[in-house]
């Protein structure tokens, strides 16, 4: 589809392109699909758009977002040579020490270009360059929104509504020959700041004070206050117009006289080049893979470690969401570590679907069934659907702590937590580290300021008062993260990770495997009441033991602790003395201690000797003496005890409180049902009802597939040709373009569209929708029969079925748009 003349607006210029280019354009700005444009002219509006175009400059690297930048200062239309001009100076000495001779900028500039064009931010040739209006809008310098090059207006601009005798006075003053045309006199002044003979002349006579003030405004903001007594250096240049009033107390440097300052670049530094990421140590392969699935696995040990603490149910959610700083100060220290790795920790089990709200009256956080398949996972599988969960997360834990837009502060797992960019930022970290040799390990700077060339416009927070970039404090938080998970190990990214990122998840599971260490079906009990397991655990030996003992610490071996309350606990659970003893001979590689035969037999012994069961409540024993005993103890006063019976004590509060409270009496009673049995409370019992994982906030449109891209293409091709066909009038005597949809009556739509079916051509039609949305199309009818047309859409590349009387009209192609 070439063009014999260049195009004249975007939308003859977005015409001209290929399929592929087209293709390319929605890729890069899946926006322009939301929903598929009708016609080329459609999309070229919406890619001008300014929300459209805001998105797009946010995309752009550093030197492609300078190109742009240089663009919107340069003439428009301007030459290659121009901008290429704007970005490499013209080769004088402006005083500023430079290692660049230009030509990287040279060679990075068609690319820089290429980018600005494909995203239609840039069209037309080479000799006649235009930038999208609404990007020139946003990056030309103006007093509210000064430009980012630090330019001014050029003399035009600035000297609009200037008055002739005072431009006449500025010509004077500045050696020019006098005019009493403004446009003349304009250009006079615009001609001496841009040849750098004259113009040298000219600052050759200024005063030093002079120059020193052009010195302070030349890289920008060109602007500056005055008094209604300037000194005599401002006066000096004020009068020769290397100073242009725009207010009563405001001048302005022209842009012409900047740039000669400047020696014609539009940046004090361009950026052609990506820094390089600089590593800082290079570590053994295989040392950093073993580290990094050491890591793996104490990551899946915390997250089952925190939700087997909150088996019987979580602390309380607060009325605005999320979990109050002391139940996180709590969560930390029994998983001692510090309130920030433990908020991480919590959002990856909630954005695993591992954790959420059980939805009771009294609302707490649980274990969700998930939990329990994936505690029957392996522990590789485990890790990957972890690291596959933060991958692609948007909450982000290390806002926890600070401040929403409002100044209400972030809890953990409450709202306000997603940020789109997280997901992005993190995936180009990986990839940085990825483009590393095995075993590097990189400097964070070099990330950073890798990062900012990539995307320098994107990522300012909006958080009251703070104003640090975004996107580096989650590549900083995407560091330390993926070190606790396991992705990286010593600072590198692991072969597990990398399978990860290139393979998928059944490749990296296969590469960690063999890294993990195999569960252990022994312990090493001690005489001290402790058990030692000198590595991790089979899933049945950890489970029981778990409910048996209190893990004492943690590390290379963990160390349990039997108590009386543990002993009990596995009573509670349905165990009997015999089977602990059982238990404990077959797991243990040392014999079982007499201290702790002892405890099991004692606790069992007393274990149910009170049963309490449900009047509000009551207790009942055998032995009477016990609940004398219990009668006469100050502490159960709160119990609000009474004597039904020798043997039978009732209570004024529920069951669950009264077993609570003999306990801490130190009691082991039992808890019993109505029918006189004991009751066994299962460990670990409590979870939510099936809950769906939060879903991540996506930054914008997905990125469409090859599939949908090339049917979008083919509907707006479709679409431009139903919107742009000549069509013939009713009388088949003249053509005339397509404007507004046709109009015939019934007769006549039926005896056309018969008409087409027979002979196999096409027709041009009006129609409107059963919700009154009107619009044109290019149809080729196949049957026409009981009120309807059956015809091929070219507009939406289908066969589709019309009502007869929701066509406005129709007419015939001209010949020459059919062939």
């Amino acid at each position: 589809m070439g063009m014999t003349t260049p195009p004249r607006t975007l939308a003859e210029a977005l015409r001209a392109r290929d399929d592929e280019s087209l293709a390319g354009l929605l890729r890069a700005r899946p926006d322009l699909l939301s929903p598929v444009p009708n016609d080329i002219t459609q999309l070229a509006t919406r890619a001008g758009t300014r929300a459209s175009v805001v998105r797009a400059l946010e995309h752009l690297d550093r030197f492609a977002l300078q190109a742009a930048e240089a663009l919107a200062v340069a003439p428009d239309p301007a030459p290659y040579e121009t901008l290429l001009a704007l970005l490499t100076g013209d080769g004088q000495d402006d005083g500023t020490a430079r290692d660049d001779s230009g030509t990287a900028i040279r060679s990075a500039t068609p690319g820089a270009l290429a980018t600005l064009r494909e995203q239609a931010l840039v069209w037309g040739e080479d000799d006649r360059l235009r930038l999208v209006r609404t990007a020139r809008e946003l990056l030309a310098p103006s007093p509210q929104h000064p430009s980012p090059t630090g330019l001014g207006p050029t003399v035009a601009e600035a000297t609009a509504g200037m008055s002739p005798g005072r431009l006449q006075e500025i010509l004077t003053a500045a050696g020019l020959p006098a005019t009493h045309d403004p446009v003349s006199a304009v250009a006079s002044l615009s001609a001496l700041f841009t040849d750098r003979p004259r113009m040298g002349e000219l600052l050759d006579t200024a005063p030093v004070e002079a120059l020193a003030v052009l010195d302070r405004l030349v890289w920008g903001p060109p602007y500056g206050e005055v008094t209604p007594n300037p000194t005599p250096p401002v006066k000096w240049l004020r009068d020769r117009g290397l100073l242009l009033p725009v207010s009563t107390r405001t001048v302005v440097l022209p842009r012409e006289a900047a740039l000669h300052l400047r020696a014609g670049r539009a940046h004090r530094v361009p950026e052609p080049l990506p820094p390089a990421v600089v590593a800082v140590a290079t570590r053994d392969p295989q040392a950093v893979d073993s580290a990094a699935a050491g890591q793996a696995f104490l990551a899946v040990s915390t997250v089952e470690e925190l939700l087997t603490s909150w088996n019987g149910g979580g602390p309380p959610i607060l009325r605005a969401g999320g979990l109050s700083v002391r139940e996180l100060k709590r969560t930390a220290a029994a998983l001692d570590v510090s309130e920030p790795i433990a908020t991480f920790w919590l959002e990856l089990a909630y954005a695993a679907g591992l954790l959420a709200s059980d939805g009771e009256a009294d609302e707490r956080y649980a274990p969700t069934p998930a939990y329990d398949d994936w505690t029957e996972l392996p522990v590789q599988d485990r890790w990957v659907h972890l690291a596959t969960t933060w991958l692609a997360a948007t909450r982000t834990a290390g806002l926890v702590g600070g401040q929403d837009a409002k100044g209400r502060a972030l809890s953990a797992l409450g709202p306000d937590l997603d940020r789109s960019a997280a997901t992005e930022v993190r995936h180009r970290i990986l990839a940085l580290l990825a483009s590393l040799d095995a075993g590097t390990a990189p400097d964070p700077e070099t990330l950073l300021a890798r990062l900012r060339w990539e995307r320098p416009l994107r990522g300012a927070s909006t958080s009251a008062g703070n104003t640090t970039d975004l996107r580096s404090r989650i590549a900083l938080w995407t560091l330390n993260e993926s070190e606790l998970l396991g992705i990286t190990g010593r600072g590198a990214l692991s072969s597990q990770s990398r399978a990860l990122l290139d393979s998928g998840p059944a490749k990296a599971a296969a590469l960690l495997a063999p890294l993990i260490p195999d569960p252990l079906d022994h312990v090493l009990l001690q005489a001290d009441l402790t058990a030692v397991a000198p590595g991790p655990l089979e899933r049945p030996l950890a489970d029981t033991l778990s409910v048996l003992a209190d893990i004492e610490s943690k590390g290379g071996a963990t160390v349990y602790r039997f108590t009386p309350g543990s002993v009990r606990r596995a009573l509670d659970a349905g165990q009997s003395a015999a089977d602990l003893h059982a238990f404990l001979a077959a797991h243990s590689r040392t014999p079982v201690p007499q201290p702790l035969s002892y405890l099991i037999d004692d606790v069992a012994r007393r274990h149910g000797h009170l049963r309490i069961g449900a009047a509000s409540a009551y207790v009942r024993c055998d032995d009477e003496a016990v609940l004398n005993e219990i009668l006469a103890d100050r502490r159960s006063a709160t119990l609000r005890l009474r004597r039904l019976a020798p043997t039978a004590l009732a209570a004024q509060i529920d069951p669950a409180s009264l077993l609570e409270g003999l306990r801490e009496m130190g009691y082991a009673p039992a808890a019993e049902s109505a029918e006189g049995d004991v009751l066994i409370t299962r460990a670990g019992t409590r979870r939510t009802p099936p809950r769906t994982p939060p879903a991540p906030v996506p930054e914008g449109p997905p990125v469409p597939d090859g599939t949908l891209l090339g049917a979008a293409v083919r509907a707006i091709r479709a679409g431009d040709t139903a919107a742009t066909v000549v069509h013939k009038e009713t009388d088949g005597t003249t053509a005339a373009p397509a404007g507004s949809l046709p109009r015939t009556t019934s007769a006549e739509t039926l005896a056309t569209v018969q008409a087409a079916a027979m002979t196999g051509s096409a027709v041009w039609i009006g129609y409107v929708n059963a919700d009154g949305a009107a619009s044109q199309r290019v149809i080729a009818p196949v049957r026409v029969e009981g009120g309807f047309v059956t015809a091929y859409d070219h507009t939406a590349d289908e066969v589709r079925t019309y009502p007869l009387h929701r066509i406005t009209g129709v007419a015939e192609l001209a010949d020459d748009a059919t062939t």
